[in-house]
């Protein structure tokens, strides 16, 4: 078993950190936000993804993952040092790498020996190469270290599922000694490949799977835009396209497009990148077109059916980005909340899990405690995250809540004809039907009212 160090306690380094000890190492988290680590240390999460907590306290309580601020105390010892901290999207699109750089350079100053440093986070081309600079730069002279690229591969709400299952583990080192020996550590994972490469090449894997990825999204997206003209049901699209081994079914949901803390922070990246070195990154500019149009396609609807949005009183159900998390980063809620606000709409607002997070960061709407509350005097309904909670509503009970039965299924989660027959007006992302086609649009609010 290894003694392993995870600098960063976030999302990425709290799930690696966790699993590593599951497999019966030795793990120190360490990250310089106090009250995080603080509330670790009496069990409680700064995040949310399934089984994550149980699988923390598990290995806190066996003394295998323990968390502190202290470099000192957190590098003594340790064989590994990951590299899980946050390279958020800078001015022009380009990864932040200022919390990368604090991280390498006060660990240069602690760690002694022999060490891998892992580069765990999604970190620009070259990063690999730029880590190894600060370390020869600032480490002690005894220093005897490699560093190798290890890009992690885990969706939010499965994490924990792909970490301990993996497609594969994507290696990338000029010492192929070290990246072996990072290898030996997923070995009890059985991994389905182990993929041994250069850094450079093990960086571009990333950024290249995340960006194919997204761009899977905004072309199902592009091709729903094109059945709500034409006719047509583009989840039967999809189906007909997945049954072609070449394509697939996986990423070919339409949608509100994609979220979160990686597509669209890693696409702008990689945009930038190529930019600023002499490429034309056409493809990834439309790419990130396409998804903002199919957040903004919300509105489109709800001014068609109900002309001026001022003081309509709209519901949403789901705030994260996606189920079974309550990461709200770019999630196409909080793009659509502020579309209607700046339009003068008053909203009422609910998420299974998000709630707390929400609070913090949207002001001037109403939370509520269930979709039904949601929907409570609505004349409109956006459905935005795709819980299972959301599938499994009673719409007759729904529809009797709403001043005026306006559904938008932001996630094509409900069968048009199903809900028509309870008596909604329903418009879902490329099902065949567009608002152009209602008959004139809804009154009013007070005339709404009084006819109900």
């Amino acid at each position: 078993m290894s003694t392993i160090t995870v600098t960063g306690a976030g999302y990425v380094g709290l799930v690696t950190g966790a699993c590593f000890a599951d497999l019966g190492n030795t793990v120190t988290c360490l990250d310089i936000d106090e009250a995080r680590i603080a509330g670790l240390n009496r069990g409680i999460l700064p995040i949310y993804e399934p089984g994550l907590k149980e699988l923390v306290d598990r290995n806190r309580e066996s003394g295998r993952l323990r968390f502190t601020t202290d470099y000192q105390d957190a590098c003594r010892g340790t064989e590994f040092v990951f590299i899980a901290v946050n390279t958020p999207s800078g001015q022009e699109g380009e990864a932040d790498m200022g919390q990368v750089r604090s991280a390498v350079e006060s660990l240069a100053r602690v760690v002694s020996g022999r060490v891998i440093v892992v580069n765990k986070s999604t970190m620009p081309i070259g990063t690999g190469d730029w880590v190894a600079s600060i370390l020869e730069r600032l480490g002690p002279p005894d220093l005897q270290f490699a560093v190798v690229s290890n890009p992690e591969f885990l969706r939010e709400g499965a994490a924990i599922a792909d970490f301990q299952r993996p497609d594969r583990v994507v290696l990338g080192s000029t010492d192929v000694a070290a990246a072996r020996r990072v290898a030996q550590l997923y070995a009890p994972l059985a991994p389905g490949d182990v993929l041994i490469t250069d850094l450079r090449t093990a960086e571009m894997i990333k950024y290249a799977s995340n960006a194919f990825l997204a761009t899977k999204i905004s072309f199902i997206n592009e091709i729903a835009s094109i059945c709500e003209k034409l006719g047509g049901d583009v989840k039967t699209v999809a189906r007909g396209m997945g049954l072609d081994k070449r394509i697939g079914t996986a990423f070919l949901d339409a949608g509100l497009g994609y979220g979160g803390s990686c597509f669209p922070k890693d696409v702008k990246a990689l945009a930038h990148m190529a930019a600023v070195n002499g490429c034309h990154p056409q493809l990834l500019r439309a790419v990130m077109e396409i998804n903002r149009d199919a957040r903004r396609s919300v509105m489109w609807k709800l001014r068609q059916r109900l002309g001026s949005l001022e003081d309509r009183l709209i519901g949403i159900l789901g705030l994260s980005f996606k189920p079974n998390t309550d990461d709200l980063r770019e999630s196409p809620a909080l793009e659509i909340i502020h579309l209607l606000r700046a339009e003068g709409a008053r909203l009422q607002l609910y998420d299974p899990v998000a709630m707390d997070k929400a609070r913090r960061i949207i002001k001037g709407v109403e939370f509520c405690e269930d979709a039904y509350a949601a929907a409570a005097g609505a004349e409109a309904l956006v459905l935005v995250t795709d819980w299972n909670e959301f599938k499994q509503l009673d719409m007759a009970r729904l529809k009797a809540a709403m001043a005026y039965p306006l559904f938008i299924d932001g996630r094509n989660i409900h069968d048009p004809e199903q809900l028509r027959r309870v008596g909604f007006e329903y418009y879902g992302v490329g099902r065949g039907q567009s608002p152009e086609a209602g008959n004139g649009r809804v009154t009013r609010p007070t005339q709404v009212r009084a006819t109900v």
